[in-house]
């Protein structure tokens, strides 16, 4: 629960293309319900300039994104984007800024990325770490730099408007940027940056990027160089700053349960005090891209498989061949019907491939990526490609491809769109890249006006081979951790002494006040139904977009997975799509995209998730194709071949990562031998695995009675029942139950270090943690206060504030209990350059011994509750939340009220029970700790 969130994200459904680069932000979305409001608010006097998207009397267009927005301008130049969505009493707040990598000068690249990690360090008026804000809050918050932008964001309970209005506004102006607090986070970032470096197709984009756009800040990361990191000055960090953070370049996105007329008040009383400022903007100088002969890399470094990354540049974002581009790739490469998966992916050319367009302020580029087993021929991948371009060239693609490819396009964006922060990060998006918050609109508008000739002319204009850049990675040795060097004993090197914790009351100084709590809606529960054959499913009705979402739980997880059929489970799961007796994988697949529905399964330890959405009129082709999967799949022998072998490319890469290889050993340390948790696939074990092993499987535990359903979204629930009877109300099937044995796991009598090296990598990965309990434990709500203060969020807790800001060890740090059905695991997880990750180490420990001697205090169990309780009312305003939380509810066998229930339970925690949760779960002089990156010098 409440997990860090760093990584490197292509926001593949949004056309933009956005590539963001994320600040290390604890950031669970809290995404509520989409429904657009019915009455646009009163235009105050408070602008100097207003406009609506639509007037609210006219009808609502499903496909209208926009409806019911509202721009206003003030007079210091600070854009408002507003949107009333009454479905939940919650509301997001984002800032965008008009400052990216683009507009970076040499020598200073990450410069943008680096401001963004200061503007949490404190301000003026408030000299603290601002996560500790916000979490105080309750708010799911984050941050993120991209090519042309950079923005800040949180969503929160609706009485905490203003005080996230009055936090954003403060850290507009106010923000300090001194040498201490810059020293510390350069370490910081460099840690981030060090960690992307582990990663092989990080550095392959990054080559590949850098000769394809020589001439521009595209052609260079978002995150920056540690080479300039390093160099960084406090003047020229906060000459940015001064350049860039001011209302007149900036855009205000309020997206939730407010009324305008109010929230304009309330902004005037906060941003619209901050004054307008000159812009010392120097526009950076984007060169025309020219055309090249063809230009190709080769990296050979230590890694698990081949990978390519094929590059052509594209037009910017506005540009009127945009949708053609788009629908173009959508036949390309998006979904297993389109044309490159089928011929290359299906044939066993490459393991995978995706596509997609990237179009940002001042051009883009379109990309395709793959991965190639080691052994296969990366010139007869390069040559498939060719061939597919070649081919959408010079004969029109069939009308019922471009069809396709339209509807998977409007029916993403509506899917993507159900909840207010994606609502909000689509009209802040928009708006900073193309001046039109309506952008989108028009944009899908275009995409209904896509013609045939349309996509192969822009094939034919973009996809030249003489604009080509491709990169290639090849492994010059297959790397894999070497044997674990094991040892056990107490760290005694040295002794780090943690700081003071934070005084709760401290931090209470410099929360703003709340706003009046006149929320008076309660969440409402989910009906059951059961179906004869024992088949449970949990209907919630919510008709905010004209979307479903199903979530599903099958008990046939790894669990089942005996050790000379490691993977066994997961291949199962896998193949549930790859054909049934009478549908071919093609034929499933193409039903559904033709209508932008998606289906899929993947086995966990204990339980085969399944997850599928949809337009809500196309619900009864989602279940159909749900109940002829679950019930008649036939594992043909090709595809069963093409997914080990996808399997086994698996396997290699994580071996090759740091955090897969010592999370695999941190269960095998933690749990008994014998214990089903400690089984993993191997490549001999897949490689023994046939078909019929699948079939065996398949009958024994895909049952109605093992499988729970959640289904929220747009439909009437009379209407849902007689569609499962007529899909899953024949499901039959019975079997002798499984049963499986779970030995008690137990403490280790002292300290167990093991570590593991991987060549090739930059940064380590350590775990720390011990067995906890499940799910079921009546001490699970103290553990879950307890883990909040501890580590639950990397920029608020404890081990945030001493092992990330005060020693500067560690980009990401954070804990968590995993309870599930059975024992589950305490744990610590971090990422340390390997010079530093024996003293994380040991002042983690250290920070441990004094929490579980000294104990926490009533201050900070009283935040970490209200920071739980209010980030789950946030969280289930969400659809695929609350299916998520209704689903796991079922599957842990709790109470049907525990969804509204919870908020109450933890509420109730006392300051004794957190730390007598401490005494028993935190045992730090018995913890279980793995160490996995680079090899020691």
């Amino acid at each position: 629960m409440l997990k860090i969130r760093d990584f490197w994200v292509t926001w593949r459904r949004y056309r933009l293309g956005m590539l963001l680069f994320s600040v290390c932000l604890s950031a669970v979305l809290a995404s509520p319900q989409v429904a657009m409001s019915t009455q646009p608010a009163t235009i105050t006097a408070l602008t100097a300039s207003t406009e609506l998207a639509q007037q609210a009397a006219q009808p609502s267009n499903p496909t209208t994104l926009t409806a019911n927005v509202k721009k206003t301008v003030l007079a210091n130049g600070l854009t408002i984007l507003t949107k009333e969505v009454r479905s939940a009493p919650v509301v997001t707040v984002q800032v965008w800024y008009k400052i990216g990598s683009r507009d970076e000068a040499p020598g200073v690249n990450g410069i943008a990325h680096q401001l963004e990690h200061m503007l949490f360090k404190g301000t003026t008026d408030r000299p603290i770490q601002f996560g500790r804000l916000f979490a105080a809050l309750g708010s799911s918050f984050n941050a993120f730099t991209s090519y042309d932008q950079t923005a800040y964001f949180g969503t929160v309970e609706k009485n905490k408007l203003t005080s996230l209005l009055t936090l954003e506004a403060d850290r507009m102006q106010n923000s300090t940027i001194d040498t201490e607090k810059l020293t510390g986070e350069k370490r910081v970032v460099i840690s981030e940056l060090q960690g992307y470096e582990n990663s092989p197709n990080y550095r392959l984009d990054r080559a590949v990027k850098r000769v394809a756009f020589p001439n521009t800040p595209y052609g260079l990361t978002v995150g920056g160089t540690k080479a300039d990191v390093e160099k960084f000055t406090v003047e020229q960090v906060r000459s940015y700053y001064d350049s860039y953070y001011a209302p007149n370049n900036a855009t205000l996105v309020v997206v939730g349960d407010f009324d305008t007329a109010e929230l304009m008040t309330k902004v005037q009383q906060t941003f619209g005090k901050v004054p307008r400022r000159e812009l010392k903007i120097a526009q950076p100088t984007i060169s025309p891209v020219t055309t090249t002969p063809n230009q190709r890399l080769t990296l050979k470094e230590p890694g698990s498989t081949q990978i390519t990354s094929e590059v052509y540049p594209l037009p910017a974002a506005i540009d009127p061949d945009v949708p053609a581009i788009d629908v173009m790739n959508y036949i390309l490469t998006e979904g297993r019907s389109s044309r490159m998966y089928q011929s290359i992916v299906e044939t066993g050319i490459a393991t995978s491939l995706d596509g997609g367009a990237i179009n940002l302020a001042a051009g883009g580029w379109y990309e395709i990526s793959s991965i190639v087993e080691v052994g296969k021929s990366l010139p007869k991948l390069e040559a498939a490609v060719a061939q597919e371009i070649k081919l959408i060239q010079t004969k029109a693609p069939t009308p019922a491809e471009v069809s396709r490819a339209k509807a998977q396009l409007k029916a993403g964006y509506l899917l993507t769109n159900r909840d207010i922060n994606s609502q909000a990060r689509q009209l802040g998006n928009d708006y900073t890249t193309t001046g039109d918050y309506q952008f989108t609109d028009k944009y899908l508008a275009g995409v209904e006006r896509v013609t045939a000739a349309d996509v192969q002319r822009a094939a034919k204009k973009y996809l030249q081979p003489n604009l080509k850049t491709i990169g290639f990675f090849q492994p010059t040795q297959i790397t894999a951790a070497t044997p674990a060097a094991g040892s056990a004993g107490k760290t005694t090197a040295d002794n780090y002494a943690p700081g003071a914790p934070l005084d709760p009351s401290e931090l209470a100084k410099y929360l703003p006040p709340l706003d009046p709590d006149t929320s008076s809606q309660t969440q409402s529960l989910p009906q059951e139904v059961k179906l004869k054959n024992g088949l449970r499913v949990f209907l919630l009705p919510d008709a905010s977009t004209p979307t479903v979402t199903i979530s599903g739980s099958i008990q046939a997880g790894s669990e089942y997975d005996s050790a000379n059929k490691a993977g066994l489970a997961s291949l199962t799961a896998a193949n549930l799509m790859s054909g049934t007796k009478t549908q071919s994988a093609l034929k499933i697949a193409t039903t559904l995209e033709n209508r932008g529905a998606g289906l899929g399964f993947g086995a966990s330890r204990e339980g085969v998730s399944l997850g599928g959405n949809a337009l809500s009129k196309d619900l009864p082709i989602l279940l159909q194709t749900l109940g002829d999967v679950v019930q008649n799949a036939n594992f043909p022998q090709q595809k069963f071949e093409l997914s080990r072998r996808r399997a086994l490319t698996s396997l290699k890469l994580e071996l090759d990562s740091p955090n897969s290889v010592a999370r695999k050993k941190f269960q095998q340390t933690i749990y008994p031998q014998d214990h089903p948790f400690t089984i993993f696939p191997t490549a001999e074990t897949l490689s023994n695995l046939k078909p019929g092993d699948l079939q065996v499987f398949y009958r024994q535990h895909y049952l109605p009675s093992n499988t729970i359903l959640a289904i929220v979204g747009d439909f009437q629930v009379a209407d849902v029942q007689r569609l499962l009877e007529d899909s899953l109300g024949k499901w039959s099937g019975t079997a002798t139950a499984v049963k499986l044995n779970y030995p008690v796991p137990e403490l280790p009598a002292k300290q167990v270090l093991v570590s593991s090296s991987l060549p090739g990598k930059t940064q380590s990965i350590t775990l720390l943690g011990n067995k906890a309990i499940d799910r079921k434990d009546p001490r699970y709500y103290a553990a879950l206060v307890l883990n909040q203060i501890l580590g639950g969020d990397t920029l608020s807790s404890r081990l945030g504030t001493e092992i990330r800001d005060r020693q500067g060890l560690t980009y990401g740090i954070y804990s968590s209990f995993a309870a599930g059905k059975r024992q589950g695991t305490f744990l610590i997880s971090m990422q340390t350059s390997p010079e530093d990750a024996q003293k994380a180490t040991q002042s983690t420990i250290a920070l441990l011994k004094d929490l579980q001697t000294k104990g926490a205090t009533a201050a900070e169990v009283a935040n970490a509750k209200g920071s739980i309780a209010s980030n789950y009312t946030v969280e289930l305003a969400s659809p695929d939340e609350i299916a998520g939380a209704t689903l796991g509810n079922a599957v842990y066998d709790l109470n049907p009220n525990e969804i509204s229930e919870f908020p109450k339970k933890i509420q109730a925690v006392t300051l004794e029970q957190v730390n007598q949760v401490a005494k028993e779960l935190i045992q730090p002089d018995r913890l279980v700790v793995i160490t996995a990156g680079p090899p020691k010098k």
